[in-house]
């Protein structure tokens, strides 16, 4: 080995081992420590004895028996000052969290009970074991009120309860790559070692879920999606917008409230969807973001028609078969991959995903349904680092990699019970996707709200709903042109004239308020609107009408106005008070 020295470093993390030199210089070896736990120079302090009284500072001089005594096996301490992790992971930026989580990290979360009848004998305002608060991940109340999985917020107060409050808690995330930076061995395939080795995974079911529910503002927004499929018989795909609130119904949960369904760029069939590349996709969050709106899930149908003439559709999704295939959790997982969700007590600076999907299919009773889904942490990981493929044959079944001159697959495990009961561990390959489910329920508020304008049902799902169209038409939905529904000039022009100008400003904000409306004019090449739609979408969404109305007098507004005058087509103030030309 030469001077070659291996030197111990024990923190609140455990024991790393680190390969140095005696001629080695200072800050060299405390780079290698920043290193090896994932810290910035100015997050901890080095020393030498257990006492913490002799601490190694950074310098230029060399390590040396002769000024720190090192030798061949020592042990030194290391104290994190801040937190155990970098508090922006890699990058050492400070983590941003969502305002839900913010807001969850400010809550008691504590769930209150009433005095019992039975055992409480005690004054109103005092306590007593039988009327004390429950904490969030009581299994006890989870049980009572039917909740399978805790909240995600319920499952760090519990890893943070103890006594230090979670002074050394930390999420990792899990990485099936080999660690770079090993200097043992030539590169895969020419060696492994321990050090760089990742770990074996044993799929385990996940306790907690990161969204607790996916509720529809309103019926419109789902309906308006599946007017697709009645009228093509085609598949469909969109992405979900909307917000994440607090779910009050499971102690510390969030709900993603969707409030509208951006459809992109697909090729559908009666069976499959195939999803193109999207130029508009940045230009979409972007408007999203202004309107006080996220990406957060998506949603697709898989509905096959049994009885025309009832309108019940056929039900294949279930036990038997499977809920979610392969393909579809690769695709969830990829999408979850691509919507971390931000967390601090990830050393990566992200942990999981809030980002759910929602399957259209048929229930029971052969009637449409939507069932919600997240695929686990460790089938992200899975995704992630490429090693989770579908099977050929069987939709419920995924399959492991295998390791190649290219990759380096670490072992994969999952547990069932055989024929006797008994728990037995098998290598995946195949792999039960239901392994890596997660149930999120799907629901529509018995009060609908309205982010934008409602629009008239089409005609089919005013059918289904038991009720009538009427109203103004809807402006047409993105990338529709297998329905004879297609955005461009005169569709805007159409939709523009149907809104009387001297109804006041009410009426122009009802117009505008219109999600893919607001997608067209933002992103339209033909349009002079690009870069200029902050004020009406701040109007939007904070329900302004004398902002909407001062933005529809803009020269540039103006000009779209003067091209559907050139096109023969009446605008705003060609409108007669009754809204018909």
């Amino acid at each position: 080995m030469g001077d070659k020295i291996i030197i111990r470093v024990q923190s609140c993390e455990g024991t790393k081992r680190i390969q140095t030199t005696k001629s080695e210089s200072t800050d060299k070896f405390l780079e290698k420590v920043c290193a090896a736990f994932n810290l910035a120079s100015s997050q901890y302090r080095l020393y030498t004895d257990r006492e913490k009284t002799k601490e190694i500072k950074q310098t230029a001089k060399p390590i040396s028996t002769f000024k720190y005594k090192l030798k061949h096996g020592d042990l030194l301490s290391l104290v994190v000052l801040d937190s155990p992790r970098p508090p922006g992971g890699d990058k050492g930026m400070p983590v941003i969290e969502d305002e839900i989580d913010v807001f969850l990290n400010k809550q008691d979360g504590k769930v209150d009970r009433g005095p019992d009848p039975k055992y409480c004998q005690h004054r109103k305002r005092e306590k007593c074991i039988h009327c004390t608060p429950l904490d969030p991940w009581d299994e006890g109340h989870l049980r009572e009120q039917n909740i399978k999985h805790m909240s995600f917020h319920s499952y760090v107060r519990k890893l943070t309860c103890g006594v230090d409050k979670g002074k050394f808690a930390m999420l990792e995330n899990i990485s099936c790559k080999i660690k770079p930076g090993c200097t043992e061995h030539m590169p895969w395939p020419g060696g492994i070692c321990t050090k760089c080795q990742p770990n074996a995974v044993t799929l385990s079911w996940q306790p907690y879920r990161h969204i607790d529910n996916a509720s529809f503002e309103n019926g419109h927004v789902v309906e308006c999606f599946l007017d697709f499929w009645r009228k093509s018989g085609q598949q469909r795909f969109g992405y979900l917008y909307g917000r994440y609130e607090h779910h009050k119904d499971v102690p510390l949960g969030i709900k993603a409230t969707v409030a509208a369904i951006y459809e992109p760029p697909q090729i559908g069939t009666d069976s499959s969807i195939e999803l193109l590349d999207d130029d508009r996709e940045e230009a979409v969050n972007q408007v999203a973001k202004e309107l006080g709106l996220v990406r957060v899930g998506c949603i697709f149908s898989d509905l096959v028609a049994d009885d025309t003439r009832r309108g019940t559709v056929k039900h294949f999704r279930n036990m038997q078969t499977h809920f979610l295939s392969a393909e579809e959790s690769i695709l969830a997982g990829r999408l979850q991959n691509q919507h971390p969700s931000p967390c601090k007590l990830s050393p990566d600076g992200h942990f999981g995903s809030k980002f759910v999907t929602i399957v259209i299919s048929g229930d029971k009773e052969n009637q449409v349904h939507m069932e919600g889904y997240q695929v686990s942490n460790q089938c992200m990981a899975l995704v992630g680092d490429d090693i989770l493929v579908p099977t050929k044959d069987a939709p419920e079944l995924g399959y492991i990699r295998e390791s190649t001159n290219e990759q380096y697959v670490p072992d994969v495990f999952f547990t069932e019970k055989d024929t006797y009961g008994n728990k037995v561990t098998q290598l995946a390959r195949p792999l039960p996707i239901e392994y890596l489910l997660i149930d999120v329920p799907v629901s529509t508020p018995l009060r609908p709200q309205h982010t934008f304008r409602p629009p008239p049902l089409p005609a089919a799902a005013a059918a289904a709903a038991g009720g009538g169209g009427g109203g103004h038409r809807a402006f047409p939905i993105e990338n529709r042109r297998a329905t004879g529904d297609a955005q461009d000039f005169h569709a805007l022009a159409a939709y523009v004239r149907q809104f009387a100008a001297d109804a006041g400003s009410e009426t122009r904000l009802e117009a505008m308020s219109d999600f893919h409306l607001l997608v067209f004019l933002a992103t339209a090449d033909m349009l002079p609107l690009r870069g200029k739609m902050s004020p009406l979408l701040t109007a939007v969404r904070t329900k302004d009408a004398d902002l909407a109305a001062h933005w529809c007098k803009s020269e540039e507004w103006g000009t779209v106005e003067q091209l559907i005058q050139a096109q023969g087509l009446r605008h705003f103030d060609d409108v007669d008070n009754d809204g018909k030309c």
